[in-house]
């Protein structure tokens, strides 16, 4: 509820959502009523919507038509944002999980701008240089369950992971991987603090 007070303060031109929207089937009329609040909104699902994870409580939810937030499906929708064409491309998680994802062909060479909406980090490594300008990801909760030391974390939920959270900038594009809003298994995250962000993207012109 306070991030998408905090996102409808700022009205941004976009608002980007990586996937895991619900883990409960209740919680659907509340997710609607706060998508409905949030401006110029897409969004992906994540494994956590078909209750593909070791969440033993998560139950499959069957989401569709979330209008006015716009879910891309192995799709793409292209809108115009200060003069400039943005394409938003959003990849599925059953695909990608199955390796038939080719988010590549959805890309449109004459968008000024084009981001990749995908809810798993590795696509980045996936991808064609030069297609994508940004790759927006989630799935790992930041590690959620982290023991610090001196210098680092101790990630205990994904210990092996590459990509984990931040900016990282690799031969497939630019990847922002969102530390996220929610939990998985365990009600409560630890050194490993919820988030949403505010990105702000120059003309490199």
């Amino acid at each position: 509820m306070r991030a998408v007070d905090w996102v409808e303060e700022r009205q941004p031109d976009l608002t980007l959502i990586s996937g895991d929207l619900l883990s409960r089937r209740s919680g659907e009329p509340l997710l609607r009523e706060l998508l409905a609040r949030l401006p110029n909104c897409f969004a992906v699902l994540g494994n956590h919507d078909f209750a593909a994870s070791k969440d033993p409580f998560s139950q499959k939810v069957q989401l569709e038509d979330l209008s006015p937030t716009r879910l891309l499906v192995d799709e793409a929708e292209t809108v115009e944002l200060r003069g400039r064409k943005v394409q938003i491309v959003g990849v599925d998680p059953r695909s990608y999980r199955r390796g038939k994802a080719k988010p590549e062909r959805f890309a449109d060479p004459e968008a000024d701008l084009r981001i990749l909406l995908c809810h798993f980090p590795q696509v980045i490594d996936r991808l064609t240089p030069g297609v994508y300008d940004l790759v927006l990801a989630g799935h790992l909760h930041a590690g959620q369950i982290c023991v610090p030391y001196p210098g680092g974390k101790l990630r205990l939920a994904h210990l092996r992971w590459t990509y984990v959270e931040g900016v990282y900038e690799r031969p497939g594009g630019v990847l922002h991987l969102s530390a996220g809003l929610g939990t998985t298994f365990v009600p409560f995250r630890f050194f490993a603090r919820p988030a949403a962000y505010q990105l702000v993207l120059h003309s490199g012109g």
